[in-house]
């Protein structure tokens, strides 16, 4: 376990940032949110991070933490700014700022490293660090899944006319998600960026909106489940299939066009199913078994609150009653 450990380290720390990154585009297609902007905060974490422990010698931990301010400072603004925007334009315009950033990095000159970015970002990260703070992020989102701050989301999501109606105040919640995308995404490119030493242009180009997309079309978009599952799959993925070469990309393509035809709800999705199939058969099998002689079990509904165990209560007599006047 050990040897395997050690082999497989860099792969298990990349699933921990992977992980992030995926809740980072997931999170605001929860709230409703058709946006991609966490790429553009990975690359605003990533290249933070960076230039102030190279160029100012900032701890490692300092400088994620202010990367991760910058992204979610900078995703208010744009909430703002894009707030009269929706589906498909809303995603647009959050991949244009993405393209922005990576442009902006191409073009930094000394500040960013130019087209080859910057490198030596000596630190020391280590896997408890990652796991501790994967643990907590995990654990925040899933928390805001449910209760009442998880009911008013959804009903965001779902119908903001309604939610208007009923005081919940959407553009507030769209504020949010961009905030939180922001902070998730410059988290991660921190995270990332401390693990690989480097950061470069070529780290946050199209192709990595590709991947966020491919993670939670794949994982499941409706819960935190499904960005992790995403993340697991599409980073250790690349190893296993290293036998069939420059194939990848076609294999890559054809998961992810299964999966929107036969699993439109992901992998979570299918999960879900399954369970609730099981438990409706399980419900149906205790009915059976508790079903009293001459009583046809299939006749009684599983989700019924009636016990079948009432035998004899048909035969109890009727007491008419008048109402008092």
């Amino acid at each position: 376990m050990s040897l395997w450990y050690n082999e497989h380290l860099v792969l298990i720390q990349s699933t921990m940032v992977s992980a992030i990154f995926a809740l980072s585009i997931q999170l605001p297609l929860r709230f409703g949110v058709f946006s991609f902007a966490g790429v553009g905060s990975y690359g605003i974490g990533g290249y933070t991070t960076a230039i102030l422990v190279t160029r100012h010698d900032c701890p490692i931990l300092v400088a994620i933490a202010l990367g991760t301010l910058l992204a979610a400072a900078i995703g208010y603004p744009m909430a703002w700014l894009l707030h009269r925007l929706s589906g498909l334009y809303l995603a647009m315009a959050t991949v244009a700022f993405d393209l922005l950033v990576s442009v902006l990095a191409v073009n930094g000159g000394e500040l960013t490293g130019g087209a080859t970015g910057l490198f030596g970002v000596l630190v020391d990260v280590t896997t408890l660090h990652l796991v501790v703070i994967t643990a907590v992020v995990v654990a925040l989102v899933a928390v805001s899944e449910h209760g009442r701050l998880g009911r008013k989301i959804d009903v965001a999501r779902e119908d903001p006319e309604l939610s208007a109606a009923l005081g919940i105040k959407v553009p507030r919640i769209r504020r949010i998600a961009f905030v939180l995308s922001g902070a998730l995404g410059g988290l991660a490119g921190g995270l990332n960026t401390a693990m690989t030493t480097t950061i470069a242009p070529e780290n946050i180009s199209f192709a990595l909106i590709i991947l966020a997309v491919t993670m939670i079309v794949v994982g499941g978009v409706g819960s935190w489940k499904g960005a992790v599952i995403g993340a697991v799959v599409f980073t250790w993925l690349p190893t296993v299939l290293a036998f069939i070469g420059e194939w990848k990309g076609v294999v890559y393509g054809l998961i992810v066009a299964a999966v929107a035809i036969w699993l439109p709800g992901g992998i979570v999705g299918v999960s879900t199913d399954i369970l609730h199939k099981l438990r409706r058969a399980r419900r149906a099998g205790d009915i059976a078994t508790a079903a009293p002689s001459g009583v046809d079990p299939s006749s009684v509904d599983p989700g019924s609150d009636v016990s079948p165990t009432d035998d004899g209560a048909d035969d109890l007599p009727v007491v008419q009653t008048k109402e008092l006047r």
